[in-house]
């Protein structure tokens, strides 16, 4: 398997040579070169397989470069009741009938994220191992990819992580797990901005060639293709859970920021996975659904930009988008080129005029969006329905989902967060606040270390040379 660039100017590599790297080095983002199919009498032979085993196959197609039993080894220390609370990993609980909610929080930092983050630090680490190098991590975080970058990489040899995150605007647990860290290995850095002024600042870095091989620069944000593979796997196991033949088909509700959480939907789709619909959910902060309703994309400004009580969807940027814009052409790099140098010079582009459009409904894909008074209302209708917490994106997911998907398809919402992260916003929809797992109760009053900066470029790469040095 080789690995291209949305925008054309990057030679064919393997996956360990993209893997470390974030951006390709034209400012597009690495993308394998086909999506290997899986025929429908291969995919039932996967029906039991447990989690570790279909994490297998599945990267196994995309990472074929990592001798087999290497890449096992990796997935089974990554993929253990030890760390993610049962066997299952990913247990589906079914609220309804054709209403399922796909459990993904139950890693070490209570979110989603942890599902492809642990195996990326295990990954980062033999990698860098083989080569015998050093890796200086840069992300942006709107919430919950910083702390589980964090911990999947925290003391991990040849690794050191500069987070950055946008000051006062995630939640206090959020804040308190990331900042808490004192681990050597982190760093946290609170950008006076909003999350897309952070991850601006990582694109302006990793578009810096000088500076990047210098310092040796990797991402872990969702750009990173390994993220996206890593959530390939968690589609076709509740794909599996609630269906018994493979000749059914289920739609996924998804709660949407940066698009890489259904991007990987979209590949699983791709790959034959039976899906219907992927219902994508966002927030006031609504680019996203804007597009798939109306064929623009119009990125918010800084100022645009709105803090939310579902504050890991408080982008107006979507840095997966482009991978999807380039299957959406046909794979024509040029053309994605040229939409994006619009968007990279702060303006936007329209398809509703053109063939594009025409393709949109080829890929699943519909929308719908939610606000803080809908949020607090589903939360509060699943627990008085189903005796069931649900966190806000989760509850983002569930209003857009059940509003659109077709009544005889079975429905999987996915989780993305347990609520304990986002107290305040469940006080308010039911009366109390969620219990908080062991270990986790006095988060706040630890000792918290960070470095406040203004949204500079140059001050972030300051800081991160005065580090290494």
């Amino acid at each position: 398997m080789r690995y291209l660039s949305t925008r054309g100017g990057m030679p064919p590599k393997t996956f360990t040579e993209i893997l470390l790297g974030g951006l390709a080095p034209d400012g597009g983002l690495t993308i394998p070169e086909f999506y290997p199919v899986i025929h429908t009498a291969e995919l039932e032979t996967w029906r039991t397989l447990d989690y570790p085993s279909l994490a297998f196959e599945i990267l196994s197609r995309f990472i074929d470069d990592i001798p087999a039993n290497d890449l096992r080894a990796l997935i089974t220390r990554t993929y253990t009741a030890e760390v993610f609370g049962s066997n299952e990993i990913t247990p589906v609980q079914t609220l309804a009938p054709n209403l399922h909610l796909l459990h993904l929080s139950n890693g070490p930092t209570l979110a989603f994220k942890d599902m492809a983050m642990q195996f990326l630090g295990n990954l980062f680490e033999y990698v860098l191992a083989q080569k015998n190098e050093e890796l200086n991590i840069l992300g942006a975080t709107s919430g919950d990819t910083g702390s589980s970058a964090e911990y999947a990489m925290r003391g991990k040899r040849g690794i050191r992580v500069f987070m950055l995150s946008p000051h006062g605007k995630m939640s206090a647990f959020q804040t308190a797990q990331m900042f808490s860290l004192q681990d050597e290995n982190i760093f946290n850095l609170a950008i006076e901005g909003v999350f897309d002024d952070c991850q601006d600042i990582v694109k302006a870095v990793s578009n810096d060639q000088a500076f990047k091989q210098k310092y040796r620069i990797g991402a872990v944000n969702s750009i990173n293709w390994a993220r996206i593979a890593a959530q390939i796997i968690y589609y076709f196991k509740a794909y599996f859970a609630v269906t018994r033949s493979s000749q059914e088909t289920v739609s996924f509700s998804v709660p949407s920021g940066n698009f890489g959480n259904i991007f990987a939907g979209h590949v699983a789709r791709m790959m034959g996975l039976p899906i219907k619909q992927l219902i994508l959910a966002t927030n006031e902060n609504d680019v996203l659904d804007e597009f798939f309703r109306t064929g623009l994309y119009r990125p918010r400004t800084t100022a645009e930009t709105k803090q939310t009580s579902s504050p890991s969807m408080d982008i107006s940027k979507a840095s997966n988008f482009e991978r999807f814009i380039f299957d959406l052409t046909g794979r024509d790099a040029a053309r994605v080129k040229e939409l994006w140098q619009a968007v990279d010079q702060g303006g936007s582009f329209d398809l509703s005029q053109t063939d594009l459009w025409e393709k949109i409904q080829d890929f699943g894909i519909v929308s719908g969006t939610s606000n803080h008074a809908a949020r607090i209302a589903t939360i509060r209708d699943i627990y008085k329905q189903f005796n069931t917490l649900i966190d806000t994106h989760t509850a983002d997911g569930l209003k857009v989902g059940r509003a659109l998907h077709t009544a005889d398809t079975p429905l999987i919402c996915l989780e993305t967060a347990l609520p304990v992260k986002f107290a305040d916003s469940i006080q308010e929809a039911v009366g109390f606040t969620p219990e908080r797992p062991a270990g986790y109760n006095d988060l706040e009053k630890l000792p918290q270390r960070f470095e406040r900066m203004p949204a500079d470029t140059e001050q972030v790469k300051q800081f991160i040379a005065n580090q290494i040095a």
